[in-house]
């Protein structure tokens, strides 16, 4: 958190942590979880890995009708077929990643020899760049296709972030996407904790603003605004440009670090991506 904005988080609580004491990654993820059971004392915690679904049942029943028939279900199948497309050299993604893709698990993960955060779409366009073929585009399409397929294949596995101790690199990333997650910015001046920390359960005008804690769970989504699937990190690109604020680019260390700052948040979930959305 930056300077201005952790006391605020922790005061709101009432939680009598001062701000130095919450200097570690493992004491920020004790804090922020402790947030949301006090703020929503009904709700499981297992149950914030489905969003806003975790805390609004008017929406949570129209959400399980639809999970019945799950619109991301023609995005699994794509996924599949271009998971285990051949390249020209023969090989193809599941030479990366395994006869299934599950490794949603492992990511977002700090690589140490390069020095920065590896998500899986990152890691799908760059084993495909490995050997010789064009990386998909970001945010959607094909990347978000085959992000559904093995995150569909990962469910069940728990959200565990690491973030190791030997490297100072690593929990600079960490830091800078707590920094990120509490910092107002944009025409609008607000910070993701503003919307989805102190306000959220809150409406604001027709919808209600989800908890973050979860929130990395679940992706990628299709979502009835897109009418499509998307990534995480086109969502953040939304939220940005929602408070008119300049969004960075995909999979650079902005959004990346946020990820690996929002995942570690979540630490203890399970994954239970791709899912749907409002």
């Amino acid at each position: 958190m930056t300077k201005i904005m952790r006391p605020i988080a922790i005061g709101l609580l009432g939680l009598s942590v001062s701000a130095a004491s919450v200097a570690g990654p493992e004491e920020d993820r004790k804090a922020f979880r402790k947030f949301y059971e006090n703020r929503f004392p009904d709700t499981p915690v297992a149950d914030f890995q489905n969003g806003i679904y975790s805390i609004l049942p008017e929406a949570r029943e129209q959400w399980e009708s639809i999970e019945e028939f799950p619109p991301y279900e023609l995005a699994i199948e794509e996924g599949e077929t271009l998971y285990h497309a051949k390249f020209a050299n023969g090989k193809s993604l599941a030479d990366c990643f395994g006869d299934d893709g599950a490794v949603r698990g492992e990511y977002p993960k700090w690589d140490k020899e390069r020095g920065m955060v590896v998500t899986m779409e990152r890691a799908i366009n760059e084993c495909r760049e490995a050997n010789g073929e064009e990386p998909y585009r970001y945010y959607k399409g094909k990347i978000a296709a085959v992000s559904a397929y093995m995150s569909w294949n990962s469910r069940g596995q728990v959200v565990n972030t690491v973030i190791p101790s030997d490297d100072p690199r690593a929990m600079e990333a960490y830091e800078s996407g707590k920094e990120h997650f509490y910092t107002k910015r944009g025409q609008l001046n607000f910070a993701c904790a503003d919307c989805h920390m102190y306000s959220s359960g809150m409406w604001f005008r027709a919808d209600m603003t989800s908890p973050a804690f979860g929130h990395a769970t679940s992706w990628p989504v299709f979502r009835s605004k897109w009418q499509e699937m998307g990534t995480l990190q086109r969502r953040l690109k939304g939220c940005h440009e929602s408070i008119r604020a300049e969004p960075f680019k995909a999979q650079g260390p902005e959004y990346s670090n946020l990820e690996y700052f929002i995942s570690y948040m979540s630490n203890g979930l399970e994954f239970n991506g791709p899912s749907a959305r409002k």
